[in-house]
């Protein structure tokens, strides 16, 4: 059977010794690809989360992967940052070696989003070129690079909103976008290689239903709200769990004080931490009841193993989570909750890939 009809839901006939081969290299591929992208979703947080984002104000996809390599090019990129409202209202008096500070990391941020692109392209290429991957799954990796492509536009886009006259950081609402597309390819990579590993010599998988999907539903959801709390700088107000200012449920007035009300779900720093931390305990809970509900009715096998460690992972990013917040947000604990965020998003993808199948 073809790589190609693998990764469309039908279980691997016994391949080949050299077929066998081929496959397993598209899976390690596409599984360094996800590693990349977990990197560079770190390396965004970061670059966040020291003020570093809007350092770089020109979009150059080619000349600016090389630095300012003078100090005449240096000077010449700390006069464009000066021009703009976050150097005026936040930075003003930085010195040039504090700006290659905040420079080097979105210009790392930058480059590593190329190199992506060429580990991707690259050898997939090679891959097609040889026959090794076609039909449905070439198609499908064509789908992720575009939707790759699409996030680099995306980057610039946010990164534009804060360059906007007033404007000290991105958007929340694009950042979120951001993020959450990050997020969407990563899932993609892992599902496709979870669907390439021959299981015909595994034992049938025990019935997951449509909890598996739900979860990964939940968070990819969660994520999106995580996004809205990093873009809002909601995690550096309401630092006490499990009440908020006193109360579980914030009085209504606080929730949607900003008007029109929609607009709450994005600038007001009150609901979207509420909502953050009430989707986290839906997600925990879903997470318990799946893990159980499998191991009630299989004990002992794959799907309830992988079950129990999401539930394990999501109780622990839970709890990270409350860390980040009780100790508003050090550099350490935001980025290793955006990290855990992913693993959490690569297990439960993984999981339900392996159920569908």
């Amino acid at each position: 059977m073809a790589v190609a009809a693998s990764s469309q839901g039908v279980p691997l006939a016994r391949l080949p010794k050299a077929q066998s081969r081929s496959t397993t290299l598209v899976r390690t591929w596409l599984y360094i690809l996800a590693a990349l992208v977990v990197l560079m979703i770190a390396v965004g947080g970061a670059t966040r989360l020291t003020g570093s984002g809007l350092s770089i104000t020109e979009w150059k996809p080619v000349t600016g992967a090389i630095p300012p390599l003078t100090e005449q090019a240096w000077q010449a990129e700390f006069e464009k940052y000066r021009q703009i409202s976050q150097y005026e209202l936040v930075n003003k008096g930085m010195t040039l070696s504090e700006f290659k500070f905040i420079y080097g990391w979105e210009w790392g941020h930058r480059q590593l989003g190329r190199l992506i692109g060429l580990v991707f392209f690259l050898p997939l290429v090679w891959f097609w070129a040889r026959g090794i991957i076609k039909g449905r799954l070439a198609l499908t990796l064509l789908g992720i690079g575009a939707l790759g492509g699409l996030q680099g536009a995306i980057g610039w886009i946010m990164v534009a909103s804060g360059l906007e006259p007033g404007m000290t950081a991105v958007a929340p609402i694009k950042l979120t976008l951001h993020l959450t597309v990050a997020s969407v390819i990563l899932a993609c990579l892992v599902w496709v290689a979870a669907g390439l590993k021959d299981r015909s010599a595994s034992p049938a998988e025990q019935s997951a239903g449509v909890a598996p999907r739900v979860l990964v539903g939940l968070v990819l959801a969660q994520i999106a709200l995580g996004g809205l709390v990093a873009g809002s700088k909601a995690g550096y107000t309401y630092n006490t769990w499990p009440l908020m200012d006193g109360a579980l449920v914030p009085p209504s007035e606080a929730l949607f004080v900003v008007k029109p009300w929609i607009e709450n779900f994005v600038d007001n720093v009150v609901l979207v931490q509420f909502n953050h931390r009430m989707l986290a305990y839906v997600l925990i809970a879903f997470a318990l009841w799946h893990a159980w509900s499998l191991r009630r009715k299989a004990l002992g096998s794959a799907a309830a193993r992988r079950a129990t460690g999401i539930a394990g992972l999501v109780f622990a990013q839970m709890v990270l989570g409350i860390v980040t917040l009780l100790l508003v947000v050090p550099l350490w604990a935001g980025l290793a909750h955006q990290v855990l965020a992913m693993a959490v998003l690569a297990m439960a993808t993984a999981h339900a890939r392996v159920s569908a199948a």
